[in-house]
This record gives C-alpha cells, structure tokens and sequence, in this order.
C-alpha cells in the first residue's frame, strides 16, 4: 500500500481567527459536534462531506477556495 501525504490545507482555523468565533459556534451553525469540527479545523482528517463544507461557507460567507488550498506535490 502506498503511503501519500495528502497536499490539501484547511484554513478553518485562519477563518474563526479573522471572524472572532469559536469551534463550538462554528459547530453549532454546521450541525456537527464540536469534536469533529475541531478536527475539521486542525486538519486531521481524511474526508469531508459536502454538506459540511457547504455549512462552513455558509457561516463565513465565503467560497470553498477560502476554507481548502491545494498544494501541488514536488514530484522530481
């Protein structure tokens, strides 16, 4: 099995600093535990459900590109 670091970003934590909230309010407007948001915005995890992502920006107000960056791999 190949082991491959996945090159995505979250900027969960960027975005609750600039708007002055906390995970559980984020948690809250999502509709998920403040657990799992915490590991949204720490970015442990594998996966994330549409409808997630579509709460997230819907509490900033801001598009998918604001929440995830993708950061090419440097493949020589």
């Amino acid at each position: 099995m190949c082991d491959i670091a996945m090159p995505i970003i979250l900027h969960v934590d960027d975005l609750l600093r600039k708007k002055g909230c906390t995970v559980q309010e984020l948690a809250d407007a999502v509709g998920i535990s403040r657990v799992n948001m915490s590991h949204i915005k720490t970015g442990d995890i594998r996966a994330l459900r549409l409808s997630t992502l579509d709460g997230i920006c819907a509490f900033f107000d801001c598009q998918p590109g604001d929440v995830l960056e993708h950061i090419p791999d440097d493949i020589d």
